[in-house]
């Protein structure tokens, strides 16, 4: 005689209803693993290039050119902790957003799925790469996610959520100014929705984050550095962009020599590309004044070779945007050769942490990024096919997946746009917001449950 024990038996419910309780800190702590992966392989949290200019800020109490001080006292809170906290908070406000979009596409998320569907995007996407790193490029993500939350769910969100995505995106636009420009674009964009067939969305919520982010990018900068202003630099970016399609130069070959124009003194040395302009420490652009002495005759210029060339301004716009759509490798700048301006900042003001930062995979270049980039570049163009098709009404793919399909679409368009246009084509810009398109496409294909194909979107 084989005696059972039936489960809901006094012995067995006490260890079942542990094991249950536990299941959800236990996704938790493997999904924030999953995003963490990079940095705890590296032995630090990644860096780049403009970190130190971030962590800088605070301390310096000045503006630079594309450098949040908010973003930037965001770093130097944790910089006692080896700066691991940023990185945490960041990893975990993304599991948080994803783990929240698979609930609203399904009647019950439970801790396996959530943390199977984390695991997922941690390999076949560079989205770990963006959490682990300090700098606000993982927002780029999560703010998308929380715009279409509120334009399309806003019905099954709890008023603590869509307050607190509301707050999301108020500090990812003050974390980066392309947030801002993506963030408006994409919230008038979606208005128009219904005459594409799209559920109409609910459109107060994301007008009040995009505004709540306008006022606390400048309040911000007041609080930190004592001016009222938004992150500068967009005007050197955009002309970086025209010196690389050759509008600049065809602009001064036109009107040199002139003694109006500071530039013309130097119009044999316009370098070949936009890096060359913006960061030859001894090329042209140091010469005239920089970031701020050459601000006026920069506007001006942009201005005038809008009227003077449209049609090379269209031309050269529309390929930049097309350029940046397919270039989206992972890995950019993750290398020890490119942290030269990060290094003397964080030496200097956090030199408790350069022993392990100087020890870190990334100082030693560990890692290569071939393989990695042949799995996230393959996975993301079957992604966009998938998204393409959901569009298509011969598929018949149900309203809700369609909306989300046309959302991240539309997303990854207006990004390809802002940062081609605005500034020049760039692995790392498109590369931090096509983690949208696997996962959307896995919830366009699968469904995540019942309720998110048969009730819609919003």
């Amino acid at each position: 005689m084989v005696l059972t024990i039936p489960l809901h038996s006094a012995a067995a419910s006490g260890p079942v209803r542990i094991l249950h309780r536990l299941a959800w800190p236990a996704a938790i702590f493997l999904m924030l693993l999953a995003l963490l992966a990079p940095a705890l392989w590296n032995g630090f949290p990644l860096i780049f290039a403009d970190t130190g200019g971030y962590v800088a800020r605070p301390f310096e109490q000045t503006l630079l050119l594309g450098r949040s001080a908010l973003y930037g006292a965001f770093l130097a809170a944790g910089m006692s902790l080896e700066f691991w906290p940023p990185i945490v908070l960041q990893a975990g406000v993304t599991i948080w957003v994803v783990v929240l979009t698979l609930r609203i596409a399904a009647t019950h998320v439970g801790p396996l799925v959530a943390a199977a569907t984390v695991l997922l995007l941690a390999i076949f996407t560079g989205l770990p790469w963006y959490a682990s790193q300090l700098m606000p490029d993982i927002f780029v993500c999560v703010s998308v996610w929380a715009l279409y939350l509120l334009a399309f769910a806003r019905d099954r969100l709890c008023r603590y959520e869509a307050a607190a995505l509301v707050a999301l995106i108020a500090l990812a636009i003050a974390f980066h100014m392309s947030i801002l420009g993506l963030a408006v674009l994409l919230t008038a964009t979606l208005a128009f929705a219904p005459m594409l067939g799209l559920p109409r969305p609910r459109l107060l919520l994301p007008i009040v984050a995009v505004a709540a982010g306008l006022l606390l990018g400048p309040l911000s900068n007041l609080a930190i550095t004592g001016r009222f202003a938004f992150t500068p630099g967009g005007t050197h970016f955009a002309f970086a962009r025209l010196v690389q399609d050759g509008i600049i130069a065809r602009y001064v070959n036109e009107r040199c020599p002139s003694a109006e124009l500071a530039i013309c003194a130097y119009a044999h040395e316009l370098p070949p590309n936009a890096d060359g302009w913006l960061w030859g420490w001894n090329g042209p652009f140091y010469k005239l004044g920089g970031w701020e002495g050459y601000e006026s005759e920069a506007r001006r210029i942009i201005a005038e070779t809008l009227l003077l060339y449209p049609a090379q301004h269209l031309k050269t716009a529309i390929t930049a945007a097309a350029e940046q759509f397919v270039t989206f490798k992972t890995g950019e700048g993750i290398n020890s050769r490119d942290l030269h301006h990060a290094l003397p900042v964080l030496e200097k003001l956090a030199p408790e942490t350069m022993p392990r930062l100087r020890a870190s995979g990334q100082l030693q270049d560990a890692f290569g990024f071939e393989w990695i980039n042949r799995l996230h570049v393959s996975m993301t163009v079957v992604a966009l096919l998938v998204l393409l098709a959901a569009l298509f009404p011969r598929f018949r793919v149900p309203p809700a997946a369609r909306t989300l399909a046309a959302t991240v679409l539309l997303a990854l368009c207006l990004n390809a746009a802002i940062c081609g246009v605005f500034s020049n084509p760039n692995d790392r810009y498109q590369g931090r917001i096509v983690p949208l398109a696997p996962f959307a496409a896995a919830i366009v294909l699968f469904g995540t449950g019942k309720r998110f194909l048969s009730n819609g979107a919003g």
